[in-house]
């Protein structure tokens, strides 16, 4: 029965985690891995190279090529813990109200915490593109900005398969929608309003985020770095997460009397296979 109530919370902080995610797992990271995450360490198959297109001829065929998939390690390297104290109740009587309530704000907060970090990976992983133009976009320059991103990407060979993704921040948000050549949301599919997209231009799935650096001193010395937007393709972006313990509401023991908490430990880890895909326009100042 524990088991059983531990598997139905944790699905249910998963369930808010994911709604709450803006960097959600299939749009902006892909979840393919190889191995337990409790182990440490898992493996993802990545192929840099699609399979090749050889002249037939009728009386020898076709030489025969070999194509081989890499691995990219994760480490597992964030380990984070829910452990929220109900007072006044020990585990067997907390009313579903609080416990709906305290499992809600369990994935909220995961959710956030997550976000940073996966926006930090994003933003700061060595070998990402950043554009040379350090200056505040304006109404002008911003979707010549985005046209700069995607040049890049298409020269990289990053697909253009409608799932190019785009995560701005606040401020570049405000820009974008004063140009007609944004697709607001409004006129999107209802899958992608659902999946939390706001917008697209450009080709890109655009996304929005206030956990993007802003004005940050830590990137560049003597320099406020402040991001206005990100772009990707699920492709090369990983993250990989699970319950190492799962949610449960236990009762707590020696200075709680009469008391519980909602606990769990979630593990993650964040990689960027080909950096240079990614592609972050920055201010710095």
């Amino acid at each position: 029965m524990v088991h059983i109530a531990q598997e139905r919370y944790s699905s249910l902080v998963d369930e808010k985690l994911r709604a709450t995610l803006v960097t959600k797992d299939n749009l902006i990271f892909n979840n393919r891995h190889e191995g337990d995450p409790k182990a440490g360490k898992v493996k993802v198959p990545v192929r840099d190279t699609e399979v090749e297109v050889k002249k037939y001829n009728k009386q020898t065929g076709a030489a025969i090529s070999s194509g081989s998939t890499n691995y990219f390690d994760i480490n597992i390297d964030n380990d984070e813990a829910v452990n929220e104290l109900i007072d006044g109740f020990d585990a067997a009587s907390v009313p579903d109200g609080i416990t709906a309530e305290r499992l809600d704000s369990a994935g909220y907060s995961l959710a956030l915490s997550i976000d940073t970090k996966s926006i930090r990976a994003l933003e700061q992983t060595d070998g990402i593109t950043v554009a040379t133009t350090k200056t505040a976009v304006t109404e002008n320059t911003a979707y010549k900005a985005v046209l700069a991103a995607k040049r890049t990407q298409s020269r990289l060979g990053v697909p253009n398969d409608g799932k190019r993704w785009l995560i701005a921040s606040p401020e570049f948000m405000e820009v974008l929608l004063t140009d007609d050549r944004f697709i607001k949301q409004g006129d999107l599919s209802q899958e992608l309003v659902q999946s939390g997209v706001v917008g697209r231009i450009a080709g890109y799935n655009v996304f929005e985020s206030n956990n993007t650096m802003f004005e940050d001193t830590t990137v560049v010395t003597d320099k406020k770095t402040t991001t206005e937007f990100i772009c990707g393709h699920p492709n090369w972006c990983h993250r990989v997460q699970e319950w190492s313990v799962p949610v449960g509401i236990k009762n707590l023991t020696n200075d709680y009397i009469g008391a519980s908490a909602v606990q769990g430990r979630k593990i993650y880890g964040i990689g960027i296979s080909k950096p240079q895909t990614v592609y972050v326009k920055r201010i710095e100042s």
